[in-house]
């Protein structure tokens, strides 16, 4: 991986970010990427924000990119293009939390912090057989503080690097390399059996599900988007006009025509296309929908406040993954769009 031994903080910053949440082959492509399109902080820091979003789209969680542009701003303007130096400094830095301040901190200056994610959480709740929920409060503490007590402070990077990977390659969440293990005859969780027990967490996800109807409304070689500004998922990023229910509606020709009447003020037009259904799981969602083209002659007034972009542009744009899913296949859309 490219990030291994950077010193650079910026580069270090980066990696840590999009490697949040994000499975480290998709995150490597995205951060080659990333870096081949804002090769410094300065570059980061002065990109126009859509030029942001757009190579950040498909990765998700949104308030990271958003973070991230937020903090390159603050550091290129308020601190004079100076990556902080200090844990305390860096995690004062907006959008970045313990793990990443003592990442930064240990990989970029060398300084004695350890950086505790998943896979250390993994290897030290089984060599200590501890079943203090590692997503609890106390357990957040109790294994930080385990980490830092245990921490090879004449070289926190490379014992940092070290524990991460060996939770990654031979301590692993699913069927773990017990049978060649170094640390086998001192782990507890081994010699007692519950290796698959540990760690442990209290907390059960639920998703939510959503289901959405997105409205494509074409005028001629155009069609209307809008930007997502409300503090949920996809924040900052484009969509069409989307109407959101609990589950699926039956968008008969008669329940359209009603319904862009009487919300939309929309008498004449023409349904181009009604899709398949559309899927995406997200971490805490489960994400359900269609896309209804609607061709249209001009910009009603409800919609005034949207923007008209050519379809040849859309590819440009940054949109969420759902919404690019179906733009993409081919054998489902319309030949209005541009087939990427």
């Amino acid at each position: 991986m490219p990030w291994k031994g950077e010193k650079a903080p910026y580069k270090i910053w980066i990696s840590e970010i999009i490697l949040q949440q994000t499975r480290v082959l998709q995150g490597l492509a995205y951060y080659n990427n990333f870096i081949k399109e804002f090769p410094s902080l300065q570059s980061l820091a002065t990109a126009p924000e859509e030029a942001v979003f757009k190579v950040w789209e498909g990765l998700g969680y949104y308030t990271r990119c958003r973070n991230l542009i937020f903090t390159a701003k603050y550091i290129h303007e308020e601190l004079h293009g100076q990556f902080p130096q200090t844990y305390s400094n860096i995690l004062a830095l907006k959008g970045i939390g313990p793990y990443t301040a003592a990442a930064i901190s240990s990989f970029a200056y060398g300084l004695p912090h350890a950086v505790v994610d998943g896979n250390v959480f993994r290897v030290l709740a089984r060599y200590f057989g501890e079943a203090i929920p590692i997503d609890s409060t106390k357990g957040k503490e109790y294994f930080s503080g385990l980490a830092n007590q245990l921490l090879f402070k004449q070289d926190s990077a490379s014992y940092n690097q070290a524990i991460m990977d060996f939770g990654a390659t031979v301590c692993k969440p699913q069927i773990p390399e017990c049978e060649s293990c170094i640390l086998q005859k001192d782990c507890i969780a081994y010699k007692d059996g519950v290796v698959n027990k540990l760690p442990v967490k209290e907390k059960q996800l639920i998703k939510r599900k959503r289901w959405f109807t997105y409205f494509i409304f074409h005028i001629d070689s155009c069609v209307l988007i809008n930007k997502r500004i409300e503090k949920d998922i996809w924040q900052s990023l484009y969509e069409f006009y989307l109407f959101e229910s609990d589950k699926e509606l039956n968008w008969l020709p008669s329940v359209i025509e009603k319904w862009l009447h009487e919300q939309l003020g929309i008498k004449e037009y023409s349904i181009d296309h009604i899709s398949n259904v559309y899927k995406q799981q997200l971490t805490h969602q489960n994400l359900e929908g269609k896309f209804i083209s609607i061709r249209i002659s001009a910009i009603p007034f409800s919609l005034r406040n949207y923007k008209m972009v050519k379809i040849a542009d859309l590819p440009g744009i940054a949109f969420p993954k759902f919404i690019n899913l179906f733009l993409q296949n081919h054998e489902h859309i319309s030949n209005y769009y541009i087939r990427t």
